[in-house]
């Protein structure tokens, strides 16, 4: 991906943070209103879908997190299959730094939220909760630094929460995925083959695609493996390359891949992630008091994302930078690094994502969502601080060095 388009994709991700920011408060404002009945009920209204007799029927919620959050992740793959093979991530010395830093980030908010709950069998599912990054949010505070914060942090960011996606989809497929019924598995090994060979014999038209990637999220749905991962399958399907195989990469923009993502990356950026915002982050306070963040689940959380994450990144990077693996990015400090792994802590939309799926049971949806709250914007205002704090440092210096 060249300059530019990075800095289009990150202005496009500024304006989703934004969107993100108000879906969120709007359902914070509305699960505390005297409307919140009609939140709750709104939620868990049924919808029912049928064709042929055959049909799904779920609540609202779950088409939500299981339908949308689908495309939501075949656009997450789409991005992680571009910067692999043609991108930032492509190129091994640009990728170890945030390679390293998200393997980082991943494991020490894993291990403080294990702290915080060890010996509890049932609490302990909620381990990964802390560990991914929200990048719209992450993004969208980064915007509104400007020019204080240096364009490769931005890029040392979007990397990072890419590989930070990937690693959360390894994850969903290893450890919350429960009661497999084989057969539903087999035909959806077979709908994912079938797309892989539409790939190998070079049909670029992506009708065909999109047909049986949703005959395959049908299947994943019924499988007992979370029907978002169909996405993420279907995403490695599409081909990247053009119709013409001899092209440059540079005349590659009309590929089957480059159409799909600028075709769906509106619809989330700005209605599928502030629709499961909305849906999501409708915390009730009713009854909460500052003692409730120091239970186990809300506590281990927050104190993931705000310290380990930014723990896990800063550490993970300054080892790599010391053993020479890799150097920090051009024209930052270390002051700005820290600000930038602080807020990797924001990690609300996959946070939250993962906190359904660690506890379906309403019994603990309360504590997710206000751990996956407190440390995410305790992240994002101390991220924000230090940032600006180090933009106006770097801008009197640059104005003393010009007198």
């Amino acid at each position: 991906m060249k300059l530019p388009a990075i800095r289009d994709f990150l202005e496009n991700e500024a304006a989703a943070g934004i969107a993100l920011m108000i879906a969120s408060a709007v359902a914070l404002v509305w699960a505390n209103s005297a409307a919140a009945p009609l939140y709750e009920a709104l939620l868990a209204l049924p919808v029912t879908v049928t064709a042929g007799g055959v049909g799904l029927d779920k609540p609202l919620i779950l088409w939500i997190n299981d339908g949308m959050m689908a495309v939501f992740f075949l656009v997450v793959g789409l991005e992680i299959k571009r910067e692999v093979l043609a991108g930032e991530l492509s190129n091994r010395s640009k990728a170890m730094l945030p390679g390293i830093a998200a393997v980082g980030g991943m494991a020490a908010p894993a291990l403080v939220y294990a702290a915080c709950n060890w010996g509890d069998p049932v609490t302990m599912q909620g381990w990964a909760i802390p560990a991914a990054t929200d990048i719209a949010f992450a993004v969208g505070v980064l915007a509104l630094l400007g020019s204080r914060v240096p364009s490769s942090l931005r890029i040392f960011l979007l990397a990072l929460a890419i590989m930070d996606d990937l690693g959360a989809i390894v994850i969903i497929a290893a450890f919350y995925s429960h009661g497999i019924v084989p057969m539903a598995l087999g035909f959806a090994a077979i709908a994912g083959l079938g797309l892989f060979w539409m790939n190998l014999i070079g049909v670029r038209r992506l009708t065909p695609y999109m047909l049986l990637g949703f005959v395959l999220w049908v299947c994943v749905l019924k499988s007992g493996i979370h029907a978002t991962l169909a996405g993420v399958a279907l995403a490695f399907a599409i081909p990247l390359r053009a119709d013409a195989p001899n092209r440059a990469e540079d005349e590659r923009e009309d590929s089957p891949l480059h159409r799909l993502e600028h075709a769906l990356h509106p619809w989330v950026a700005f209605l599928i992630l502030p629709v499961f915002a909305l849906a999501n982050a409708g915390v009730s306070l009713s009854g909460i008091t500052p003692s409730s963040l120091a239970e186990p689940v809300p506590l281990g959380i927050a104190l993931g994302l705000f310290a380990g994450k930014q723990l896990g990144v800063l550490l993970a990077s300054w080892l790599a930078i010391r053993l020479r693996l890799s150097a920090l990015p051009a024209g930052a400090n270390w002051m700005q690094f820290y600000g930038v792994a602080v807020l990797t802590g924001i990690g609300f939309t996959m946070s939250l994502f993962i906190g359904t799926l660690a506890f379906p049971d309403p019994e603990h949806a309360v504590a997710v969502r206000l751990g996956v709250l407190a440390g995410s914007i305790a992240s994002a205002l101390f991220g924000y601080g230090l940032l600006y704090a180090a933009g106006a440092s770097r801008a009197t210096r640059m104005a003393e060095e010009a007198r």
